[in-house]
C-alpha cells in the first residue's frame, strides 16, 4: 500500500503482527493558537491542542474515528495534584484546532525536493479530513473545536506549551499464525 508505513513484530503468542499506519497526527500542546488565511484570521484557540493531519491513500472512516478519539484522550496535563500526563483536553476543557496538513506525509529519501505522492487525492483527503474534524466535534464540544482551511495556504501561529509535540500514528492490526 502506498504511503503506508509497515512495522513487523511477535504478538504474545508468538504470531506474526503486521501494522499497517497510515493516517497521521502531529498533536501539540499549546497556550494559544490560531490560522490567518489571505491575512484574515478564521480560526484561533486558547489552552489546549493543535492537532496537524494529513491523509494517506487507503485511510478509512475507521481510522478517523481512532484517530479522533486518541487526540482527545491523549494525556498532556499533570493533575491537581501534581501527577504528571494524567489530563487529557477534555479533562482541562481545553480547545482543539484541528489543521489539514498533506506535508506530513512527504518522502526524502532521495534528493532535496519532497515527494507528495504519500498523501490521498485531494478529493478523498478532503472528505476525509472532514469527517474527522466532525468526529473530533461529536467527541467533545463542538463549540471548542475548530478547523483551519482545507488546501488553502495558511499562517499558522501557535505559543507552544511545554514543548510537547507528539506523533500520532493509527495502526490497523493484521495477524499471522
Amino acid at each position: 500500500m502506498k504511503g503506508a508505513c509497515i512495522s513487523i513484530a511477535y504478538d504474545e503468542t508468538g504470531g506474526l503482527e503486521l501494522k499497517l499506519t497510515n493516517l497521521t497526527v502531529i498533536l501539540q500542546r499549546v497556550l494559544s493558537a490560531s490560522v490567518t488565511v489571505d491575512k484574515e484570521m478564521i480560526s484561533s484557540i486558547g489552552k489546549g491542542v493543535l492537532a496537524f493531519a494529513a491523509v494517506a491513500p487507503g485511510d478509512t472512516e475507521k481510522e478517523a474515528d481512532l484517530m479522533a478519539a486518541k487526540v482527545l484522550r491523549m494525556k498532556l496535563w499533570d493533575d491537581e495534584e501534581g501527577g504528571k500526563w494524567k489530563k487529557s483536553v477534555s479533562d482541562i476543557e481545553g480547545e482543539v484546532l484541528c489543521v489539514s496538513q498533506f506535508t506530513l506525509l512527504a518522502s526524502t529519501k532521495k534528493g532535496a525536493k519532497p515527494d507528495f505522492h504519500g498523501a490521498a487525492n485531494p478529493e478523498e483527503a478532503r472528505r476525509l479530513y472532514h469527517y474527522f474534524v466532525q468526529k473530533v466535534k461529536a467527541g467533545y464540544k463542538e463549540e471548542r473545536v475548530k478547523d483551519g482551511q482545507f488546501q488553502a495556504w495558511m499562517e499558522v501561529a501557535l505559543v507552544n506549551d511545554g514543548p510537547v509535540t507528539l506523533e500520532l500514528k493509527n495502526g490497523a492490526t493484521a495477524k499471522s499464525d
